[in-house]
């Protein structure tokens, strides 16, 4: 596969504006790609370019992230981002589309194949945490905290840390030799792209990622029931849900995918996915 050059574009829905990532043309269903927390379509632009090939890719920042305006009001649910995102797919997208979804993305996507089950016609997931109550008590009370501007700058340090941090620790902030993960840091040009995404949105990016933690996915996944590709690579985080994730959803697929920054991570993870889609 070849990448695509992405185009940026924004939509209204209602008031509120949402920005978007889009190429490719092709006789394939339409796939919309939903970005994991924190962060924007951006993360997803390497996938989405490659995919491309022979089917139009849309790409939007969810509200509150990246370039979209956020909700109104400062506590969303999940449904009501995927309502949303769903209003924003319909003035983008005619007809029938494929849905993927990562990490917060994910919670996202699956709301809308539930919702508009003859909007979507095949859902990937990848990446769902299901958190044990403790867990969740834990990560809503100190995982995605709000972060103010001030005029010594120290917002600009709490971003880059709490941006590279996630890339070494699970949580985050759990700093510790118990808390480390296996992965490395990306390059300094990926990891730079990240944190202004996030940067751009810092005073609103805390509402999807504590909808998304507050959502009850257990009771969601097993309603689902259409074509579902359950993907993760052995570097994320959620990767140790992945197997409870699969079994919930009835006829469910399982695939994994080499490590973060793996050569051949974006190649294969598009082919994977393609495959998926393109099957009869």
């Amino acid at each position: 596969m070849n990448p695509v050059k992405l185009k940026r574009r924004f939509a209204d829905v209602g008031a509120l504006q949402v920005h978007y990532r889009e190429g490719g043309t092709g006789g394939a269903t339409p796939l919309v790609m939903i970005h994991a927390s924190p962060g924007a379509s951006r993360q997803v632009a390497p996938l989405a370019a490659l995919l491309a090939n022979g089917r139009r890719v849309v790409a939007p920042d969810t509200a509150g992230n990246g370039d979209s305006d956020a909700l109104p009001d400062p506590t969303p649910a999940i449904p009501d981002l995927a309502a949303h995102a769903h209003a924003a797919i319909d003035k983008i997208v005619d007809g029938k589309i494929d849905l993927y979804g990562s990490h917060t993305g994910a919670s996202i996507a699956m709301e809308i194949a539930l919702t508009a089950p003859d909007k979507v016609r095949r859902l990937v997931i990848d990446g769902m945490g299901l958190y044990a109550a403790d867990e969740q008590s834990d990560v809503l009370r100190n995982y995605a905290r709000e972060i103010a501007p001030d005029l010594e700058g120290t917002h600009l340090l709490k971003v880059w840390h709490f941006c590279r941090d996630q890339y070494l620790f699970w949580p985050y902030y759990n700093r510790t030799a118990e808390g480390r993960l296996p992965n490395g840091l990306p390059d300094a040009e990926e990891f730079h792209d990240f944190v202004v995404e996030v940067l751009k949105a810092m005073r609103t990016y805390h509402r999807s990622y504590r909808a998304a933690f507050r959502h009850p996915k257990r009771d969601r996944l097993v309603k689902l029931n259409l074509p579902v590709l359950v993907l993760t690579s052995p570097s994320d985080m959620l990767d140790s849900y992945a197997a409870e994730v699969a079994s919930l959803i009835p006829g469910a697929q399982r695939a994994s995918t080499p490590r973060w920054g793996a050569p051949d991570f974006h190649a294969a993870t598009a082919a994977t996915i393609a495959e998926f889609l393109d099957r009869q």
